[in-house]
């Protein structure tokens, strides 16, 4: 691990609890064979020798096909396919080792440790322990060879195995990774559209309230804002699990009757987890994301969409990012009117500016620090759009010259007194100190303050009026096309492959036309791509272990079986069976054992470890039960169907049949 830049990870961390179990395997075949050639009175360094010798290809094998199983995983792309390099690669090197170490080591300390057999009594462990295995092995001769007088039973109990697992597959609910709770909540708040800050600001203290008062939470932190004025997040910190009586998701579904009351906006919580894919941000952990080419087609069925989705009994919380109903100030300028008036629209704009815009107009240099100095009416004239009817645009603010300028004022004020040249001359005046006043960051002001002649306020009402109106908060793309996201999260129990196809199955209902095109994004998306390559993976998985079996044994039948000693004979078959049920049972129960602690695994991600866990101890149980009777019936049959051409070869031509192998 050190070698391949590896750290101890998680991933690496279970390939070595795993490892733990399979890598004694190797070691328990060749020290059970040695043994039991030492008690039949062989002595230590010749039991040793033929040990190692009977049982090497048999090492060899079970180590390259372990191996083999894991070369999909090291093929794997995208994010499972990084995550789990790190768990294969550290397994199989693991079983390289062990394989060496087996073939080895474990032969020379087999000759040089394991004490001949002692004619001392055995002990009352010792013989409890031989009482028990006697009786397992005495009742799987029994079972054993009902199994071979039953063949074509057996048979049918292993095609039915393999219908009922190709069956499972396809109906057993799936998801990408395992809900985990790592003792953190994320929230997203979605207010009324035309919802101010101030107001805002309350929602957002009211929300935080009724989480701080929940009793498995720690901290809370949150902040209104970031791309939409109705939007805000915030941040949960649970107390420890040892000390609160709720997973995260139990917490969030006991929140949110609490948070319902709240009224103008809604507070979507999401249980943050170790892995999660895409980068886009959303009220909740899943996204799915429509697309047009037709920005008034979207607009008008995403709503429908949100709320066919939000009755779906599988999935909660679904929100959207299409947002049409922002509030806004529709202010209608007569231009004509103005232009009488000696009023510019770069004047009319400027003022609107200064007084709504929060223009910077000047930095104030401290010894300490430097303060940015903003133009702005007072707030309390924020909240009411009445306040536009006290706007008022002064005639002598804008950059004008010249007659035009003349003119201007002339046309807006009878109590003007002096010569043209007199007005021309305030005019040039006010310009030049509006250049001195448009030196600003942010662009022109209307530069009234600094005016240095008597001017003409004229009402914006004078010329404009204003009525309410409504505009998109955002229009979002994804690509090249208008797009709109829908976030959702799971309702408890419910897994994401089956949240996929409620969804789908709502939108066929639904009738969305054909030019609205609907795919999972993020997390949801990466969960349809490894689900899609799972067939191909297990297939290619089997396919490379038969073809390391097919090579090591040079055979297209044998692969099929992993007992590589047995004869060709069914009384051979039944004894070498018998002979190596110790070495399978206690193989298998090593590995079981290197499982467990993953299955008993508990504490801040434990979700991840306990189903891997418990697949291997249900897996090597079950597999197990099935290949010591299944295994010897399918090597009888498979054999059987290989050596029927050659007999009946020798049948044509009149020859004889060669003797049958005793069995060892």
């Amino acid at each position: 691990m050190y070698l391949l830049g590896y750290s101890l990870n998680n991933f690496s961390l279970m390939a070595l609890t795993i490892a733990t179990g399979f890598v004694v395997d190797d070691a328990i075949v060749v020290l059970e064979n040695v043994t039991r050639h030492v008690e039949a009175g062989m002595s230590r360094m010749e039991a040793a020798l033929l040990g190692a010798k009977e049982v090497g290809f048999t090492v060899l094998s079970m180590s390259l096909s372990l191996i083999a199983v894991f070369i999909p995983i090291l093929l794997m792309g995208g994010i499972v396919g990084r995550f789990f390099r790190e768990f294969a690669v550290t397994l199989s090197l693991t079983i390289l080792v062990s394989l060496v170490v087996s073939l080895t080591l474990t032969p020379m300390m087999c000759a040089r440790l394991i004490s001949p057999p002692s004619h001392k009594p055995p002990g009352r462990l010792a013989r409890f322990g031989a009482r028990a295995f006697g009786a397992v092995l005495s009742g799987y001769d029994v079972t054993l060879g009902w199994a071979l007088r039953h063949r074509l039973f057996v048979l049918a109990i292993l095609a039915l195995t393999v219908a009922l697992n190709v069956h499972l597959f396809t109906v057993v609910p799936k998801g990408f990774f395992p809900q985990q709770d790592i003792g953190q909540i994320m929230g997203g708040i979605q207010a009324d559209q035309s919802i101010s800050f101030q107001l805002m600001r309350e929602k957002l203290g009211r929300f935080v309230d009724i989480v701080k008062a929940d009793p498995a939470v720690d901290t809370v932190v949150g902040y209104t804002g970031g791309g939409q004025t109705n939007s805000g997040y915030l941040f949960i910190a649970l107390k420890p699990l040892e000390q609160r009586d709720a997973s995260a998701d139990q917490v969030i579904a006991r929140l949110r009757p609490k948070l319902a009351k709240v009224p103008g906006a809604t507070l979507f919580l999401q249980a943050m987890q170790d892995v999660r894919a895409g980068g886009r941000q959303s009220n909740a952990q899943y996204q799915y994301t429509l697309q047009s080419d037709d920005l008034d087609l979207l607009r008008e069925w995403t709503p429908k969409i949100t709320e066919a989705l939000r009755s779906v009994p599988d999935i909660a919380d679904v929100n959207s990012d299409t947002q049409e109903k922002g509030l806004e100030i529709d202010l209608k300028i007569d231009r004509d009117t103005a232009a009488r008036l000696g009023l510019s629209m770069a004047q009319i704009s400027n003022t609107l500016y200064d007084a709504f815009g929060q223009r910077q107009v000047s930095t104030i240099y401290a010894p300490l620090n430097q303060y940015h100095v903003v133009m702005e009416v007072a707030p309390a004239y924020w909240q009411d759009p009445r306040t536009l009817d006290d706007i008022r645009i002064s005639t002598s603010g804008g950059a004008l010259a010249g007659s035009a300028a003349t003119a201007a004022v002339a046309a807006v004020s009878t109590q003007l007194t002096g010569s043209a040249d007199a007005l021309s001359a305030d005019a040039v005046r006010n310009a030049n100190t509006n250049r001195i006043a448009n030196t600003t960051k942010s662009g022109a002001s209307t530069g009234a303050a600094v005016s240095t002649r008597f001017n003409l306020s004229v009402p914006l009402s004078a010329f404009a009026t204003f009525g309410p109106g409504t505009t998109p908060l955002a229009v979002n793309h994804q690509g090249l096309f208008a797009a709109s996201t829908l976030s959702f999260n799971l309702k408890p129990g419910v897994t994401l492959g089956e949240g996929l196809a409620a969804i789908n199955r709502a939108m066929v209902q639904l009738g969305v036309p054909a030019s609205i095109h609907g795919t999972s994004q993020g997390t949801a998306k990466l969960f349809q791509q490894s689900l899609g390559t799972q067939p191909l993976l297990i297939l290619v998985a089997l396919l490379s272990v038969y073809v390391v079996l097919g090579i090591l044994y040079e055979s297209f039948v044998h692969p099929l079986t992993i007992l590589s000693t047995l004869p060709s004979a069914g009384v051979g078959i039944r004894e070498a069976c018998l002979q190596r049920f110790r070495p399978i049972l206690m193989t298998t129960l090593a590995a079981i054992f290197g499982a467990v602690p993953l299955a008993l695994a508990s504490g801040t991600g434990a979700e991840l470890r306990q189903p891997l866990g418990i697949t291997i101890i249900g897996g090597l149980m079950v597999s197990q039960i099935l290949t010591l009777y299944t295994t010897p019936v399918v090597y009888l049959l498979l054999d059987r169907l290989r050596r029927r051409p050659a007999r009946t070869a020798r049948e044509e031509t009149g020859g004889a049949a060669p003797p049958l192998a005793p069995a060892r």
